[in-house]
């Protein structure tokens, strides 16, 4: 092959394109992600912003721009991530709903960021540690709080709650149970669980 031709053939060929780079929203969610799998495998003691930088594929200066220290970028990562209860559909009884209620309570607990919220609470210092159980307030607490309000409500309604039962301290008796459970006994709350607890305590609480 002559020289021109090599350059023909040379010049013929087109360049490979980079991978273009990640911006915006689709960045974001790569660095949250790396959060949730830095927190899973090292915990909040170890994990760092180089490390959460390096597991998204990308330069500390892009979490820095977002999040000025570690405590935020976590907490951003934990307050988008934690899935909502809710709404629970009418099931016929207030024992049903309420039962509902606590597996979704449970499934948000074992989720990849409330096992990754747990251990934050398990392992952080006094300093961060009130942020973090205001993110369990405003992502779990409140929401139950609210939640288990409609379904005691829906039971007066229905006939199977007792119409007094609208004290406020009712609505808290099923996140208090299921919380100290999960963080003093370390309890999954099993199925046969909750429905002990709902037959044991809620149900003779709330009936007419």
């Amino acid at each position: 092959m002559s020289g021109s031709e090599v350059a023909g053939v040379v010049g013929s060929r087109r360049p490979v394109a980079a991978p273009g780079r990640r911006r915006g929203p689709e960045l974001e969610r790569a660095i949250l992600d790396a959060v949730l799998e830095q927190l899973s495998t090292d915990g909040w003691n170890a994990l760092t912003m180089e490390g959460v930088a390096s597991g998204a594929q990308t330069g500390k200066a892009a979490l820095y721009r977002r999040w000025p220290s570690k405590a935020d970028l976590v907490a951003e990562a934990l307050r988008t991530r934690l899935p909502p209860l809710g709404r629970i559909p009418d099931l016929g009884s207030a024992r049903e709903d309420l039962y509902a209620v606590c597996v979704r309570m449970r499934d948000v607990m074992r989720s990849r960021a409330g096992q990754a919220l747990r251990t934050v609470l398990h392992e952080c210092d006094h300093v961060h540690a009130e942020r973090f159980r205001d993110l369990v307030r405003a992502g779990l607490y409140e929401p139950a709080h609210g939640l288990i309000g409609e379904l005691v409500t829906r039971g007066i309604a229905r006939g199977d709650v007792r119409p007094d039962a609208t004290g406020p301290l009712l609505v808290e008796v099923i996140p208090a149970l299921m919380m100290y459970r999960a963080k003093v006994c370390g309890s999954e709350w099993r199925d046969a669980e909750i429905a002990e607890m709902i037959d044991g305590v809620m149900v003779p609480l709330l009936r007419v």
